[in-house]
């Protein structure tokens, strides 16, 4: 029953931003993409095929390589693998657009160090540091941008399907982890930071930020820069 309900308020919300998505910019044939975390590209892929956008001008980029291979065989995309941390492989303003969804909460420390990392202090400022680095890159390649990520203040956390595990200190957090991941349905890795909708304006300060919200609360968070703004801001 959870499962259920869970798979069919994702599936709700994915729609709903692929909405937003579409309202938010501006598409050609030549329009080009970046999904950058983007998995095996499934979830852009049935975004764009709303759009004249051609699949060759669609980059998905991940650190693993096997899923974008996947997804240059399912689609025709182009396959981008790229490291954990540091530059993206492509020229300033390479991309009309960088499409980034529940990706950013996951750039913290090494994926081989998280369990490691039991200073709440400590792993915040390291992920913050490199969630900076991230969004640094993200306005470097991208002319536009639409970032999404699950909000902190949220009470049922979105890698769990828990209440308050985002409030969680790491002292605490990653020993229940230990046990949820034996008894619960929903297993999980703590290597997420999340974040609030002043760090994500604080990380893409010339963005505007909606929220996406869930019975009044906000569920997550969207940072969007687009020539088309004006529009948006009154859907």
């Amino acid at each position: 029953m959870i499962t259920k309900i869970v798979t069919f308020l994702m599936h709700h919300f994915r729609a709903k931003r692929s909405r937003i998505f579409l309202g938010c910019f501006s598409f050609t044939s030549k329009t080009r993409i970046l999904d950058l975390g983007s998995g095996d590209g499934s979830h852009i892929a049935s975004i764009i095929k709303k759009t004249p956008v051609m699949p060759e001008n669609i980059y998905i980029a991940d650190i693993d390589e096997n899923l974008v291979a996947r997804g240059h065989q399912n689609f025709g995309f182009n396959p981008v693998t790229i490291h954990e941390f540091g530059k993206l492989p492509f020229a300033d303003k390479y991309f009309d657009i960088v499409f980034c969804s529940s990706v950013i909460e996951h750039v913290t420390v090494p994926k081989k160090e998280v369990w490691d990392h039991f200073s709440t202090t400590e792993f915040k400022n390291l992920s913050f540091q490199r969630q900076q680095q991230f969004a640094r890159e993200i306005t470097r390649v991208g002319k536009q941008y639409f970032v999404q990520t699950p909000n902190r203040y949220f009470p049922i956390e979105s890698h769990t399907w828990l209440p308050i595990m985002g409030w969680l200190p790491r002292p605490i957090l990653i020993p229940v982890l230990h046990f949820t991941n034996r008894v619960w349905i929903k297993k999980t890795s703590p290597d997420w930071h999340l974040l609030g909708k002043y760090e994500l304006s604080q990380l893409f300060p010339d963005s505007t930020v909606f929220e996406e919200k869930l019975m009044g609360l906000t569920k997550s968070i969207i940072a969007i820069r687009s020539s088309s703004i004006s529009n948006i801001a009154k859907r």
